[in-house]
This record gives structure tokens, sequence and C-alpha cells, in this order.
């Protein structure tokens, strides 16, 4: 039977900490456990905790690194490393202190996973991380001994591929959401779905072809390692072997890229612009989708993005400064407000709403553990909401382009056919004829751009809605 040091393993978890050459000391694993215990609380997603507890705690480029595969990795295997502790812990997972148990999901992690951290400093620094919080001298004899007993039986234990439970293998997902796939996808794709989630996911690029062709920028990027172009997107790249922090990558201060998924960039793709347009980036967020669309801007076309939360407003401004792009008019206001404040229509409305982002599990693995299938018919409406509210705004003959990066149907192809049930002056216009030729084999029937993870991309929808001429 494969026990846990299969080749695997470290491909799967441990790729980001493989660079890193020196221990951080029990500092980041003090912030790792506060960091697990807040999401635990709040359900606030990670990646904003831990920009506040790294800002709070001024750490360094590196042990911010640290922190982050560290805890990113324990929300990829969280189940396994339950399975794990639970076979070791003499108390059951449930009547633990999430304290408690985030802190011996931390230890075990490192210990089975971190190969550059020998098993005794993990365990100790764990331990002396969770002795700062003043817990019992019991509990840190407790936690200690379960990681120490995990510690020296590691060769010996299965891979998280190899584990099974129930008879069921582990698929660190919660159960509702995979019962949910294998409805729609069958049990081998969803288990393909899931452990394509469970891996790093590849860093992608979208090349800012204004100021750089893509083929000069990769010869760039050869110097520091291996380059792949996308598959599908043809401003894509992909610099196979980098590790370190995004800003670091040559051509970051000059504006020369920005990091997108070559389903997001596909999606971009299908807002076609044409000279003295007029087109709507309707929920800009940070920008990613909106710097696409300056990118491709003709000659005299004008666009406006338009974003309500202030701190995501702020980052859309700078994204759009670092790229160069001073031509697009930006605004600090929900759709709502902004329909009811201006009085023209727009020949195109990118419409990226906010969802369930359950498709792009792979690259935020908290989604997985905050959200749950209630959460999906709140979404639903205030999606089918935005999609009204961008029909008030497109001229005749104009176009929207709604989409999200959810594998939902309650937020995918529902709304399309509630907001067509009501709008009958739209209809769907087939996404192949928006997008290059090697993406066509990622468009469904209906004429839906609809890419799953295990073909190498984000889990995206976008529907392309075209209002008639009379």
């Amino acid at each position: 039977m494969p026990c846990l040091r299969s080749k695997n393993r470290g491909k799967t978890l441990s790729a980001v900490f493989t660079d890193m050459s020196r221990p951080v000391r029990s500092a980041g694993r003090l912030i790792a456990l506060n960091a697990l215990c807040d999401f635990q609380k709040s359900g606030e997603p990670m990646t904003g905790i831990l920009s506040r507890l790294s800002t709070k705690n001024r750490l360094d480029p590196r042990d911010d690194q640290f922190v982050r595969a560290l805890v990113f990795g324990i929300l990829r295997s969280r189940q396994y490393l339950d399975c794990i502790i639970d076979r070791f812990s003499s108390h059951p997972l449930t009547k633990m202190k999430p304290r408690t148990l985030a802190a011996l999901r931390i230890g075990v992690y490192q210990v089975l996973f971190m190969d550059r951290i020998p098993p005794s400093a993990a365990v100790n620094e764990t331990v002396q991380a969770f002795k700062a919080g003043r817990q019992p001298k019991w509990l840190v004899r407790f936690v200690n001994g379960v990681l120490r007993s995990i510690a020296r039986e590691r060769d010996s234990l299965l891979a998280p591929e190899h584990l099974l439970v129930n008879g069921a293998p582990v698929l660190n997902h919660p159960a509702w959401l995979v019962q949910r796939w294998e409805k729609v996808y069958g049990r081998q794709r969803t288990r393909e779905i899931c452990r394509i989630n469970n891996e790093l996911p590849p860093l992608t690029l979208r090349v800012n072809t204004g100021l750089m062709q893509r083929r000069r920028f990769a010869a760039i990027l050869a110097d520091i390692g291996r380059v792949a172009y996308g598959k599908f997107a043809e401003t894509a790249l992909v610099p196979v072997d980098y590790r370190g922090d995004v800003a670091g990558l040559p051509g970051y201060e000059e504006g020369l890229f920005v990091v997108q998924d070559e389903a997001a960039q596909l999606a971009g793709s299908l807002v076609t612009m044409k000279k003295n347009g007029r087109y709507l980036d309707g929920c800009a967020g940070v920008g990613g989708k909106t710097t696409h669309l300056a990118a491709l801007l003709p000659t005299d076309a004008r666009l406006t993005a338009i974003e309500p939360e202030k701190r995501r407003y702020r980052l859309l401004g700078e994204n759009l400064r670092r790229l160069r792009m001073n031509g697009v008019e930006t605004v600090n206001m929900d759709l709502a407000g902004f329909a009811g404040a201006v009085g023209e229509k727009y020949d195109g409305i990118l419409l990226d709403v906010p969802c369930s982002g359950t498709g792009v599990i792979r690259r935020r693995p908290d989604i997985r553990w905050n959200r749950r299938a209630g959460d999906l018919p709140g979404y639903q409406r205030r999606q089918v909401r935005l999609l009204k509210t961008a029909a008030s705004l497109v001229r005749k003959d104009g176009y929207i382009v709604y989409a999200t990066c959810s594998l939902e149907a309650e937020e995918n192809s529902e709304v399309i056919d509630a907001f067509l049930a009501e709008h009958t002056e739209f209809f769907i216009e087939d996404a192949r004829e928006f997008l290059p030729s090697a993406a066509a084999q990622l468009v469904t029937a209906e004429g839906y751009f609809q890419p799953t993870p295990e073909q190498g991309l984000d889990g995206f929808f976008a529907a392309r809605l075209r209002r008639r001429a009379g």
C-alpha cells in the first residue's frame, strides 16, 4: 500500500515551500494560527485576514510567503489532516476547541508536507506558538504528544490519494458540494475537479499587448526559467518555474502584465468593441477585466468602470495606473445608483457579477469551507437584479456579457433563463463567434462559454446577450 512519502505529495501540496532555504520562527506559525481561528469564527476571505495580519505584524516577504503557503496548504488538505489527527488523538475532533485543532493542523501539515522543515522543528515551533496563547499545560502536552506521535509514524501514513474513509476517497471538499457536482458531472469528473482544486494553480499572466508583444515578453521571462504559452488565450503566458512574489517578476512595475487566468482572459474577449463605441464594466472589482477591455479599446471609444467597494475601487485605480491606462473613467458607485444617475445607453456592458466562486477554489481554497448550499439563492437574486439593471443601460443592438466564476447552475444558466423569460428583446449569441478557434471546445451547445477546472482553466461561465435592433 503506498505510504505518505509518495511522488505526488510534494507536487500537490508543498511546491510553494520548496524554494525556501531557511526556517521561520514560531511567530509565523502564531500568525497562521490566528488566521485559521479568525477564519473559523468569521468566514471572512482568507486573503483579507492574511493581509491584515501581515501588515499588523510587519512580516517580511519571505515570512509572509511561508505563512501563506502554510495556511492555504492546510485549507487545501484540511479533511485529510483531520483524518490523520483523528487517528492519533484520544479526544474527538468535534469536541476540540478551534484553536487546539488549528494548532494540530499546522503541526501536521508541516510534518507531512513541508519537507525542508525537520519534523522535530515543526513540532517544537508549533507547540511554542500554541503556548503563546496561554493554554493550560495539559492541553499543550496533548498537542505536543499528538504531533510527536504523527511525526514518528509519518513514513507509514497513507498519502491523500490512497486514503479511504467509509469506502470513499478523501477529496478535501465539503460533502454537500461533492454531492452537487456528482449530480451534474458524474463521480469521476467530480473527483478530477477536486484533485485539480487541491493542487497549486499555475501563475498565469495576461500580457499588456498595448505595451509589448507576447513573444517579446516571453523572451524576457525566459531569463528566469521556463515559460509556457497559454492553451487558449492569445495573450496568456505562464512562468512555469517562478515561485516568488508577483511583484518580483520583470515588467511588473512597467505594467507589462497582469495576473489573470485564461478563463477570465477569454471571457474578456467576448466584449467586442468598435470605434466611437460606449462601453461599461458594471462590476469592475480591482480591474482584471477592466484593464483587458482598456487594452482592446479602439480609437475614440469610451470605457467606464464602476465599483462600489472603496478598497477594490482604490486597487482598480492603482492597477490602471500601473498598466499605463489613463483613458478609463472610474466611478465609485453601485450599478443601480449609476443607472439612476446617467442618461446614456451603452453599446456593450461587461457584467462580471459577485458569485459563490466555486469555479476558482484552486486559487481560493477557503471558498470550499465558507460556502453553503443555502447561499446560492441569495447570490441568484442579486445576479438577476444586476442583469436587469444592466439591461436598462444597453441600447438597441447592443449586448451584455454576463459572467461568473461559479460552477453552479443557479448562478449561471438559471439566471439567464430567468432574465430571458422577462426580457424577450434579448437573445443568446454563440460564444464561439468571438473566441479564438482553440477555445471552441469550451463552449456549450447553448452557446455559453463554460470551462471547468479539469480542462486546465478556472471554472467560469459567460453568456453574451444581444438586444434586438427592432
